[in-house]
């Protein structure tokens, strides 16, 4: 490729349909995109068709498509002209669609490949790709296509001169202990030991609400190890009373779960903290950022893995598209360094969804800072 020529990436027209089948004819054996299908992505206002030119001669594409309520986008299909491949180009496509996807507000891209078509996997690797899944039968040829994904989305922090550290959990029961030895480690940076703390809070703080196994954290007795530690604490929640009632069915194990209740919020009670009875929400989340406070919610994690349980996260940071969390657990993103788990983004109308537990859409919000 002649280091003079212009090269312009610009949105395909109806104009182009000729040479994106060429494209297709050239660069595929099957599962080729037809004529229809290019004209009707062309006016699709969920995807974005955009062609390569040099020299005003169109030589590859990319066609991204978007899920309505999702913030994800699919890198349907790339393509550049076997006798220009290997020279940057691709790499130019994907860094374009990239852009695009985050004027979408996505977070993630996401992809399919052949599993033979090591050029690619290497390529896409080497961009911060990551493989999630394998999609069984899913060519023409019934081959399987391997699955990767990229956040491209992240927190712009360089105006911040400390970040909320992340800590995952190290059992599947102390997402709460985690989230608040984040939050200890903001303010007083090193001084709280995960490896040391993690099982004593959980010892603090846990209420029963399982129907087997270990118990999990309630946000009174979050709380009240919080202030044990000298934090100061503020407690949000919808519902008065004892929580998590509904999700266990034997007698005896809702007397204990009243007893602890009774016995946490004497204390929260003895102590003055504040509980407030209201309906938390993204307004009260930014206001208490801004008054400097971290801030753990419990949510449901049935928008993020399709599994119906209560768990803590922390809130960091809150813009005008998405709330920024560092969520303990690493079980559903395990590729992630401890780096890339900072500061996850969540959309608003994602966030809204989760930030609610059962039945009767249970809300707690723990508000902490130091004095």
């Amino acid at each position: 490729m002649d280091v003079q020529q212009v090269i312009e990436i610009r949105e395909a027209t109806s104009q182009d349909l000729s040479a994106l089948l060429v494209i297709e004819l050239q660069c595929f054996h099957s599962d080729r995109l037809s004529q229809r299908s290019f004209r009707r992505f062309i006016s699709e206002k969920r995807s974005d068709l955009f062609v390569l030119c040099l020299d005003k001669e169109i030589v590859g594409y990319y066609l991204l498509i978007y899920r309505r309520g999702s913030s994800m986008a699919r890198l349907y299909s790339i393509a550049v002209v076997p006798r220009l491949q290997g020279q940057g180009l691709a790499k130019r496509l994907i860094a374009d669609a990239e852009q695009k996807a985050l004027l979408r507000h996505c977070v993630l891209l996401r992809l399919e490949v052949r599993p033979d078509n090591q050029p690619a996997i290497k390529l896409y690797q080497k961009l911060g790709y990551h493989p999630f899944g394998v999609k069984l039968d899913f060519y023409e040829d019934h081959s399987d296509a391997l699955c990767l994904q990229k956040q491209i989305h992240h927190y712009q922090a360089a105006s911040y001169t400390r970040l909320v550290p992340y800590i995952a959990q190290t059992t599947p029961f102390t997402c709460g202990p985690a989230c608040l030895l984040m939050a200890f480690n903001y303010f007083q940076p090193g001084e709280f030991s995960p490896e040391h703390l993690e099982i004593e809070l959980w010892r603090e703080a846990t209420t029963i609400f399982m129907t087997s196994g270990h118990g999990g954290c309630g946000p009174r007795g979050l709380a009240l190890a919080a202030a044990k530690r000298g934090f100061v604490v503020q407690i949000y929640l919808n519902q008065d009373g004892p929580l998590f009632l509904d999700s266990v069915r034997s007698p005896e194990k809702k007397s204990v779960m009243q007893r602890v209740y009774q016995a946490d919020q004497a204390k929260v009670t003895q102590l003055g903290l504040p509980l407030v009875l209201t309906e938390p929400d993204l307004s009260l989340i930014s206001k208490l950022l801004k008054d400097g406070y971290i801030l753990l919610a419990l949510i449901s994690t049935w928008q993020f893995d399709r599994s119906k349980a209560p768990h803590w996260i922390v809130i960091c940071a809150v813009d005008a598209d998405f709330v920024y969390i560092n969520d303990p657990d690493v079980e559903d993103i395990p590729w992630l360094s401890p780096t890339e788990r900072h500061y996850i983004p969540v959309s608003h109308h994602i966030f809204n969804k989760a930030f609610a537990y059962g039945k009767k859409r249970l809300k707690a919000l723990l508000a902490i800072k130091k004095v």
